[in-house]
C-alpha cells in the first residue's frame, strides 16, 4: 500500500503531471507546488522497434510514455516485463500482419474516445482474437 509523498496520512489518488510524485487531495498537491519541490522528469526513452525490425528512440516529443499507459491508478495493471513478452511473440506478430487489423488499430490510436472504440473493436472476431493472444502471452506462469 502507498502513502501520499506530501502529508505521508491517505493513500495517494493522483500524480504530478510534470514529477509524478503521488498525493491524496488537493491540498497535498498545492503544498507541493507552493514548497518549489516539484522537479518535472526527464524522460529516458529507450529504443523501440519498429516494423522493419531496427531499432530507434522514439523521440522525446511524442504524447505519451510507458508511464502514462500503466498509470498506477489502475488496479489490473501487468508488470513491463510481462508487457516485453508481446513484443517477442511470433504469434502475434503473425496476427499484426493482418491489413484489416491493422486499419483496425490505427483508427482505435487516431479515436477521439478511446474507451468507445475499443467496445466497438470489441465486436469485431479478430479483434478479440488479438486481445486474447495478447492476454494468453502477459499471463503465462501467472
Amino acid at each position: 500500500m502507498q502513502i501520499c509523498n506530501v502529508c505521508s496520512g491517505e493513500t495517494p489518488k493522483y500524480r504530478c503531471p510534470a514529477c509524478r510524485i503521488r498525493y491524496c487531495s488537493l491540498s497535498c498537491y498545492k503544498t507541493h507546488k507552493a514548497n518549489d519541490t516539484c522537479q518535472p522528469l526527464k524522460q529516458s526513452v529507450p529504443p523501440v522497434q519498429d516494423h522493419n525490425g531496427s531499432y530507434s528512440n522514439v523521440s522525446a516529443e511524442d504524447p505519451w510514455t510507458v508511464e502514462d499507459l500503466l498509470d498506477d491508478d489502475h488496479t489490473d495493471k501487468v508488470p513491463l516485463q510481462r508487457l516485453r513478452r508481446l513484443g517477442k511473440s511470433e504469434e502475434l506478430r503473425e496476427l499484426l500482419r493482418n491489413p484489416h487489423l491493422r486499419q483496425l488499430m490505427s483508427s482505435l490510436d487516431a479515436a477521439d474516445s478511446k474507451a468507445d472504440a475499443i467496445k466497438t473493436a470489441m465486436q469485431e472476431p479478430l479483434f478479440v482474437e488479438l486481445s486474447d493472444q495478447c492476454l494468453q502471452i502477459v499471463e503465462q506462469n501467472y
